[in-house]
């Protein structure tokens, strides 16, 4: 999961930074949109909604160049880590990356970010654009016993994302020696290495990568890290190898789609500088079986369930939205909150009441989805799945459903496989 794109509206210096990518997205025809400080693609010429589709069905490219890397090396970096960071990395196994947050002295959530532990000393932090200076120099003020050496990555690493259940035959083409890179390779774990050279896997055309099996779309896929001077290259050769499997590229718009309707947060939107409690990513806190906290961390003495507002999940019965800015939830006439995130998830529908997915596999035959509104919204009260709530703009409302999930039968989780040079592979 991850999670986890720029912080919306920060403020940047002068012109918005490119990646290195820019131009491959002026030539596939990318509408631009500022974000984070960056000018990012929001769709390309097939646009969002087949964008979105793309990835549920078949696969998507995105461009996350803008996503912050930092190093924490040393013998006093994993206390403070398991001090700074909300979940347990005290007994974290190298190979198996953890996504969890930085909370501050209030329980408010600084940035979400997913933790590599690449050797008992060496880690490293990917967090939102814009968001490494920051969460480095809250690492740095920090008690420590000892200093860990915390540096940023930036500009030495790239990233690109390839999202969909056609992720793993399109990288099974791409990478070298494929049996042994995707054998033994479960959710949220890696292989390779930020020291490249060192890391053991490599694609096709010897551009030395870190294959992460996470993203930000809660379907099957990979966030691919390498020195940025292959970016460009991987970049070609992804979308050479998936045009037969219908892969396309991607952009911001349809990355928030997809992360929406997978039940994830965007930092500083859906969690941020109010108590990370009572929301549906309290699995990213240490809970211990008997009740109460398994360790002690930054911010957890203020995370008290009755005194928060709660983030609540959402539904819609068709694909109508009310604009998130300054829309308000009723309940029974009564202004309880606000809405934090609203899209439309294009993959989705309703079939005799139930949310079903294009990918379902109980779908009817020949069906094709309108979409549903879905989101979060940030209410003064706890309310049961099922619920009925009104969201209310200046142009119209809307009535939608709390609910537990919202785009079923993902793949992110799932057993994928595949058939590489005639051999039957398995991705656990």
């Amino acid at each position: 999961m991850k999670r986890h794109d720029a912080v919306p509206g920060s403020p940047a210096a002068g012109a918005p930074r490119r990646t290195v990518l820019h131009s491959r997205h002026a030539g596939l025809g990318a509408t631009f949109a500022p974000f984070g400080g960056w000018e990012m693609p929001l769709w390309y010429g097939a646009g969002a909604v087949r964008e979105h589709l793309a990835v549920v069905t078949a696969a998507g490219l995105f461009d996350t160049n803008h996503m912050d890397v930092i190093f924490v090396d040393g013998a006093a970096a994993r206390p403070l880590l398991d001090y700074a960071f909300s979940r347990d990395v005290r007994a974290a196994r190298i190979g198996r990356a953890v996504y969890g947050v930085f909370l501050d002295a209030g329980g408010g959530a600084i940035d979400d970010a997913i933790f590599y532990p690449l050797a008992d000393d060496r880690f490293a932090l990917v967090v939102n654009a814009g968001m490494g200076p920051v969460v480095a120099d809250h690492l740095s003020r920090l008690p420590a016993a000892g200093r860990p050496a915390i540096r940023a990555a930036e500009p030495r690493v790239g990233k690109i994302d390839l999202q969909g259940p056609a992720a793993v035959d399109i990288l099974a083409d791409a990478v070298t020696a494929p049996k042994a890179v995707f054998e033994k390779f479960p959710y949220f774990s890696f292989k390779g290495d930020f020291d490249f050279p060192a890391g053991g896997v490599r694609l096709a055309a010897g551009a030395p990568v870190l294959l992460s099996r996470t993203g930000y779309t809660g379907e099957l896929g990979f966030e691919i890290f390498a020195p940025q001077e292959f970016i460009a290259d991987i970049w070609d050769i992804l979308l050479e190898r998936g045009a037969p499997f219908g892969l396309l590229p991607c952009g911001l718009a349809a990355r928030d789609s997809l992360r929406t309707g997978a039940m994830l947060p965007l930092s500083h939107q859906d969690i941020g500088p109010w108590p990370f409690i009572n929301n549906p990513w309290t699995f990213a806190l240490p809970f211990a079986a008997g009740g109460g906290f398994g360790k002690r961390f930054l911010g957890a003495d203020r995370l008290l369930p009755g005194e928060a507002p709660h983030t609540l999940a959402f539904v819609g019965f068709d694909p109508r939205r009310v604009e998130a800015a300054g829309a308000a939830v009723l309940l029974a006439g009564e202004d309880i909150g606000t809405v934090t995130t609203i899209v439309t998830d294009v993959a989705i529908d309703r079939v005799n009441g139930a949310v079903l997915s294009i990918a379902s596999p109980d779908r009817p035959e020949g069906w094709t989805p309108r979409g549903l509104a879905c989101g979060f919204v940030k209410v003064s009260r706890r309310l049961e799945p099922g619920a009925r709530i009104i969201l209310r703009d200046r142009r119209r409302e809307i009535e939608v459903e709390v609910t537990g999930d919202i785009r079923p039968d993902r793949t992110a989780r799932v057993r994928a496989h595949t058939v590489v040079r005639s051999n039957d592979l398995t991705v656990l």
